[in-house]
């Protein structure tokens, strides 16, 4: 269907950088394809060339609204004359639909974009990739097992970790005036790309608006399977190869986990660890072969190809694109039961889900893949099922469609 004549605004903390940039930029170029009008309002890092972008503020507004934060935990309270003159190149574009992604990242004030959105009657959308809009502080709660975002924070637990407050703790505040500001809203979609976010979202004060799930697509032209030398590089020849990639790697994301895994393991396995920092390699066992970020896609599909198994051991996650990534390369996953993880991989099929924190379920999982029939096709075909055409049609057909026509 085509939607000439409309326009879409579209604001996130990035355009093209990182995966909510690179989601961002699928969308307007699905939405021009089909004849929309679109724009890109982002906070940090530089535009891709080649779409109609507009930074909210600057360096200098990052850097202070990131300082004040971190003695006021008043995190997207800050940047008001940043977020006004967004609010003009609102009025001058005249979006029919104002497309919110992540509105952390200290570049924006919430509490004015919300009452103009308010004011306006804009229709809005909203594609939640994480928990901050409910929580009074944090992105995600699964990893400390907090469900205090259920009836109203306080105490925060997590003041040190994104967005960090090394001061005060406003969490009940920032619940209390999130609650005003995200439930007051007269035309509004919720978009999440997991079933496991849907879910936390209709548990929280944001239950009233109707939520569509999109998952996150990929390009599977670019990670498809790609022949490499790695296996003989690093003496893999006959060794069944266990790929973990993560980065910035932390606690959450499985690190002490994968220890515990080397340590169960027999030495016809070879655990793999991708994305680690100088430092933190050398606190990993000898038997893990521990690497440094991997800055280009084909280097990464790389690995994925070489790799007998992918194995993702995060304690929490929204939806985490390198399982689709290493299915493209044929690779089948083995995943904790942790946030929407699982939702990609189809059991026996493609990979195989274990409980949480269970490393035994982990090694006999291994087993069942190395010792029983070859995933690779079924690997293929469910990584079809995220190409990023196909998800990003999905956003046009099953949520602009309904809210245009």
């Amino acid at each position: 269907m085509e939607y000439s004549n409309k326009r879409v605004l579209l604001i996130n903390v990035t355009c093209g950088f990182g995966s909510t940039g690179r989601i961002v930029n699928g969308i307007y170029d699905e939405l021009t394809a089909r004849g929309c009008e679109c724009m890109i309002a982002y906070g940090r890092e530089d535009a891709t060339e080649g779409y109609n972008a507009y930074r909210i503020g600057s360096e200098f507004d990052v850097r202070l609204h990131g300082a004040l934060s971190r003695i006021s935990d008043r995190h997207c309270f800050y940047s008001s004359s940043a977020t006004r003159r967004l609010l003009d190149k609102i009025d001058e574009f005249q979006p029919d639909i104002v497309h919110l992604h992540n509105l952390h990242g200290y570049y924006l004030n919430v509490q004015i974009l919300f009452d103009y959105l308010r004011e306006t009657g804009v229709t809005v959308i909203w594609t939640l990739h994480d928990c901050w809009p409910f929580t009074g502080h944090c992105t995600h709660f699964e990893f400390v097992g907090c469900n205090k975002w259920l009836t109203g924070c306080d105490r925060c637990e997590q003041l040190r970790e994104y967005p960090k407050s090394f001061l005060a703790d406003a969490s009940a505040q920032n619940y209390e005036e999130k609650k005003h500001l995200f439930t007051d809203m007269p035309d509004m979609t919720l978009v999440t790309p997991s079933f496991w976010l849907k879910g936390k979202v209709e548990q929280s004060f944001m239950s009233q608006y109707p939520v569509k799930v999109v998952p996150n697509g990929i390009d599977i032209e670019q990670f498809q399977p790609t022949d490499s030398d790695l296996r003989k590089k690093y003496g893999l020849k006959n060794k069944f190869v266990v790929l973990a990639a993560a980065y910035p790697w932390r606690e959450r994301k499985g690190f002490d986990e994968f220890i515990k895994l080397s340590r169960i393991l027999s030495d016809r396995y070879q655990i793999v660890m991708v994305g680690l920092k100088e430092k933190q390699m050398k606190k990993l066992p000898k038997n893990i072969i521990a690497l440094p970020r991997t800055n280009t896609i084909q280097g990464m599909a790389a690995w994925y190809t070489a790799a007998d198994a992918y194995v993702n051991l995060t304690l929490e996650d929204t939806f985490p694109t390198t399982n689709i990534e290493a299915l493209a390369c044929g690779t089948p996953v083995v995943t904790y039961k942790a946030g929407g993880s699982p939702e990609c991989v189809i059991e026996g099929k493609c990979g195989y889900v274990v409980p949480r924190s269970s490393i035994e379920g982990v090694a006999a999982a291994l087993d069942k893949i190395r010792t029983g029939e070859d995933m690779y096709d079924n690997c293929l075909d469910r990584a079809w099922e995220y190409s990023k055409e196909k998800r990003y049609g999905q956003y046009i057909d099953d949520v602009y469609e309904e809210i245009l026509y």
